[in-house]
């Protein structure tokens, strides 16, 4: 039976559509199901005596200003505090390059809000993030997928995309939601010329950057085409305000908390100002109180030290998922090995859609995401997330051993297609 608002609907809702992943975390509602669908960090590591202290000290100290209205750009202390963090990693901005969100979520609805007008290019890795495509899809845009690989984006293939003059660049460069991967160094750096060569500007979304395992920290995009200019014009000289090709986000919420739902936007003065007439017109400010609390907690050097903590955790939370899928998953599975971040990401042989498999996976009461989903222009049903920072290494063991299980059954129902692949 049709309603009448079905006939009320703007047009641009034809392109909305939920979520996979949120959906999934109904999935975590029920005891009995081990999910490594979600994105979620583990709650353990939650700074909760810091956030119980902090809340009485902001009440006491500052009560009436955090429950009042307050500016759109944020709370001035804690974005020159984000300000001195970036100065640290040698790109030049102050607080009036920053912008506080509601969660990195609605900075890409902003971002998309500004620049996307219907039918527009996007050029995005295949695969990536969900979150994005779903945001910019109400907006009308279209996606140019360029192939990534263990090493990130193949930059190599990048010019084609650029030449049909996309709107920008979308990019997670560190440990990759959903693959896992990390954009190396050579591939940052050839990333930023291509930019600059064709005139297309670059999202760089970072939530993971700080969470890395093992190996060299890589500088950012934004730092390197920060420096890209400054090189440009003569000797790099690192000083002055940041007024490059690069628009950065980051986020608290796999910092301290996702619950406080608060992020940041670096960009030039210009897009900044842009950016606050567009969350004026959406929420006015972020929570005043959430900002306070979260600059209580991270001020003083705690947020060095609580990483290290989260650091330690998801690293043995990721080489126990790592050493049961190499123990239980089927030997024509292959797999990512990421350097930091939250997830991994698995291949299956062609012609499995991992969507079957999730069907069956749920019978054996585990889950994952099909990677169906972030392939923006097709693609990727043989591939599947997996989350191992929320499960703890018991719960990883038991999970991997119930999926492994279920992919055995599953290739050999179908006749177990290989292929030549040296883990």
């Amino acid at each position: 039976m049709q309603t009448p608002w079905e006939y009320r609907y703007a047009h641009r809702t034809q392109k909305m559509g939920s979520s996979v992943i949120r959906e999934l975390l109904k999935l975590t509602e029920q005891p009995d199901i081990i999910s490594f669908a979600g994105g979620l960090p583990a709650p353990e590591v939650f700074p909760l005596k810091e956030f119980q202290q902090a809340c009485n000290v902001v009440l006491q100290n500052d009560g009436a200003q955090a429950l009042q209205y307050s500016t759109t750009e944020g709370y001035r202390p804690l974005r020159e505090m984000i300000a001195r963090h970036t100065v640290r990693h040698s790109v030049q901005i102050t607080a009036d390059n920053i912008l506080i969100t509601s969660g990195s979520q609605q900075a890409l609805d902003f971002i998309g809000r500004l620049f996307i007008n219907r039918g527009d290019y996007i050029v995005v890795e295949s695969p990536t993030y969900l979150g994005a495509l779903q945001a910019w899809n109400a907006y009308g845009a279209q996606y140019i997928s360029v192939r990534a690989d263990e090493h990130g984006m193949v930059v190599d293939e990048l010019e084609a995309a650029l030449r049909v003059g996309p709107k920008f660049i979308y990019i997670l460069p560190n440990f990759q939601n959903p693959s896992g991967s990390t954009l190396s160094l050579e591939r940052r750096k050839k990333l930023v010329e291509l930019a600059d060569k064709y005139g297309v500007p670059i999202v760089e979304d970072d939530p993971y950057g700080q969470l890395r395992y093992e190996g060299e920290h890589i500088p950012t995009v934004m730092m390197l085409d920060s420096q890209f200019r400054d090189e440009q014009d003569g000797e790099y000289t690192g000083d002055g305000v940041y007024t490059g090709n690069v628009i950065y986000l980051s986020t608290f919420s796999k910092l301290l908390a996702p619950g406080l739902r608060l992020a940041w936007v670096i960009a030039p003065p210009e897009v900044i100002k842009k950016l606050v007439m567009a969350k004026q017109a959406a929420d006015l400010h972020t929570s005043s109180f959430n900002q306070y609390v979260a600059y209580e907690v991270a001020r003083g050097g705690f947020l060095d030290e609580h990483v290290k903590l989260i650091r330690a955790t998801y690293k043995e939370r990721r080489d126990v998922m790592l050493e049961m899928m190499d123990e239980m998953f089927p030997s024509e599975v292959r797999w990512t090995h990421p350097l930091g971040g939250m997830f991994l990401w698995g291949i299956l042989p062609e012609g499995v859609d991992t969507a079957d498999v999730l069907k069956i996976a749920i019978e054996r009461k585990v889950a994952f995401v099909p990677g169906g989903a972030f392939h923006p222009n097709g693609g990727g049903k043989n591939t599947m997330r997996l989350n191992f920072s929320y499960s703890s290494p018991d719960t990883i063991r038991e999970g991997i051993t119930r999926l492994g299980t279920t992919l055995k059954e599953v290739l050999h129902k179908n006749g177990r297609p290989t292929w030549s692949y040296d883990r």
